[in-house]
C-alpha cells in the first residue's frame, strides 16, 4: 500500500528529532520545556485546546555548499510533500548566503504536519579573498553529502512517484545520514582553522561530510515564559527575542535559541590536538498571523525604524484581529458561524462579519524574517576575519541552482483566505465570486 507524502513527512520529522535529540541533550531538554509551556496554556485556555500541530510542529535548518547540493534536496525533499517558498537575502547581513524554506502548501497538509527547513547555500562570490574562495570551492567539489542508495530511491520516487512502507524506511534510514553529525572534518586541521578565522559560518559549511541539522526548532505559544524558562534551567539563551514584540494578536515570527554548543572535532589528517566547533543550537519560535503586503510594508518600515532608535514604536500596528481585518493588513480564513433563518439584505464581507453570519480566524504565519534569520545565526556562530563583500539580491542565481522557482508565499497565502470565502458564499447560497463582488475586493 502506498504511503502519502504527509504521512512520509511526518515519520521523517520524527525519526530526525530523535536523532538530533540523540547528538544534542539540550534539545530534549528544549521539548520538554516547550511541552510543559504548550500544556500549561492549553489548560488555562479560555478558547478551546491549542491546535494539534504545534504538539509535532518542527524548523530545523541546513547549510548547503554548492548548486548541485541544493537541487538534490529539493529533490529529496519533493518525497516529503515539501516546496521551496520564498527567497531570503541574508548577505545584507553581511552572510555569504541566501535561502528558501523547504514546507507543505496546503492548509491539509500544514494540519498534518508543519515540518519545514529553512534552507540557505553558500555563495562563494561573496568571499573577496581569492584564494579562499577558491580553497573552499575545491573543497566542496570533492564532497557527496547524499548515500548511492538515497539518490537511487529519488530517482525511483521521480520515475513512480508512491513508496510503499518499506521503501519509506529505507528512505528515511538513507536520508538521514545526509542530516547527520559528523564529527571528523574532511580537512586538515589547518585548513580548518584557517576557514574558522576567516569565517565560522563558511568553516561549518565546507570542512565536514554533511550539512549536520543545526537546530530543531519546537512552536510554543508563549516565548516570554520559555526564555525565562530557558535560564532558570541551564540553557544559555540569547539576550533578545528576534521579530516582532509582544503583542496581543502575535504576528509573523519570533524566535530565541539557547546559544551554540562547543563540541569536539577530530581532523582527517589525525592531528592530536583537540578540535572545537560551535554551529549547533537549540532555537524556540512563536508563530503569529500571516500578513498582506500592506501589512507587511508596515511591518518593514516600523523595524527599520530601529536603525535610529532603539526603541521601536509599534503603536502604528493595530492589535486586534477585527482592525486588522479591516485594514487589510493580514490574511484570514472565513467560516459560516450561523444558519440564516431568512434572505440576506446585506451581502459585503464586513456586514456578515458584523451580523455574526460569517467568522474569522488569523492564518498562521509559515515562513521566516530574513533580519531575524540573520540575527540568530550570528549570535551562534559571530564573525570572522575575511572580508565579506556587500552583494546585491540574486534570486535569478539561486533558481538556477535549485532548478525551479520558489513559489510566493503571499499568493499561498492569499489563495488560502479566498478558497475559504468561496466556500462561505457557497454554503451561503450566494453567486460565486466575481471580480466586482464587493467580497472578492476584500481579498
Amino acid at each position: 500500500m502506498a504511503v502519502s507524502q504527509d504521512d512520509i513527512r511526518a515519520k521523517f520529522a520524527s525519526a530526525l528529532s530523535e536523532m538530533y535529540r540523540r547528538e544534542v541533550p539540550q534539545y530534549g531538554t528544549l521539548l520538554e520545556l516547550v511541552a510543559e509551556i504548550n500544556q500549561h496554556r492549553n489548560e488555562d485556555s479560555l478558547n478551546g485546546s491549542i491546535p494539534p500541530r504545534i504538539e509535532v510542529e518542527r524548523h530545523g535548518a541546513i547549510r548547503l555548499g554548492k548548486p548541485e547540493e541544493l537541487a538534490t534536496i529539493r529533490r529529496l525533499f519533493q518525497i516529503l510533500g515539501m516546496y521551496p517558498v520564498g527567497y531570503y537575502d541574508l548577505s545584507v547581513a553581511g552572510l555569504p548566503v541566501h535561502a528558501t524554506c523547504f514546507r507543505p502548501l496546503s492548509k491539509e497538509s500544514l494540519a498534518k504536519n508543519p515540518f519545514r527547513v529553512f534552507t540557505s547555500l553558500l555563495r562563494p562570490e561573496m568571499i573577496e579573498d581569492e584564494n579562499l574562495r577558491a580553497q573552499a570551492e575545491e573543497i566542496l567539489s570533492k564532497r557527496q553529502i547524499f548515500s548511492p542508495r538515497c539518490i537511487q530511491l529519488i530517482k525511483e520516487w521521480e520515475q513512480c512517484p508512491t513508496f510503499s512502507q518499506a521503501q519509506v524506511d529505507e528512505f528515511i534510514k538513507e536520508s538521514l545520514e545526509t542530516f547527520r553529525w559528523h564529527r571528523t572534518t574532511t580537512v586538515s586541521k589547518e585548513t580548518y582553522q584557517a576557514l574558522q578565522n576567516a569565517h565560522p559560518l563558511i568553516a561549518d559549511v565546507v570542512c565536514f561530510r554533511g550539512p549536520h541539522i543545526n537546530h530543531l526548532t519546537p512552536r510554543v505559544v508563549d516565548i516570554e515564559v520559555a526564555q525565562i524558562e530557558m535560564l532558570k534551567r541551564g540553557l544559555h539563551a540569547k539576550e533578545s527575542i528576534e521579530g516582532p514584540p509582544l503583542m496581543n494578536c502575535p504576528i509573523l515570527l519570533r524566535q530565541t535559541s539557547f546559544l551554540a554548543l562547543e563540541e569536539k572535532v577530530d581532523f582527517s589528517d589525525g592531528a592530536e590536538i583537540d578540535g572545537k566547533h560551535k554551529a549547533r543550537f537549540g532555537e524556540i519560535e512563536q508563530r503569529g498571523m500571516a500578513l498582506k503586503p500592506k501589512g507587511r510594508v508596515l511591518y518593514d518600515k516600523i523595524i527599520q525604524s530601529k536603525a535610529s532608535s532603539d526603541l521601536v514604536d509599534f503603536a502604528s500596528f493595530p492589535d486586534d484581529y477585527a482592525t486588522i481585518r479591516k485594514e487589510k493588513l493580514g490574511y484570514f480564513t472565513y467560516s459560516v458561524a450561523k444558519t440564516l433563518s431568512g434572505p440576506l439584505l446585506k451581502r459585503d464581507l464586513d456586514s456578515l462579519v458584523e451580523d455574526g453570519i460569517v467568522s474569522f480566524e488569523p492564518i498562521t504565519y509559515e515562513d521566516f524574517l530574513p533580519v531575524s534569520a540573520a540575527g540568530i545565526f550570528q549570535s551562534n556562530l559571530g564573525t570572522g576575519s575575511v572580508h565579506i563583500v556587500k552583494a546585491h539580491s540574486d534570486e535569478a542565481l539561486f533558481e538556477d541552482a535549485l532548478g525551479t522557482s520558489v513559489l510566493d508565499g503571499f499568493e499561498l497565502y492569499r489563495s488560502m483566505e479566498e478558497s475559504s470565502l468561496i466556500q462561505v458564499y457557497d454554503t451561503l447560497g450566494l453567486s460565486p465570486l466575481v471580480r466586482n463582488d464587493p467580497v472578492a475586493s476584500r481579498i
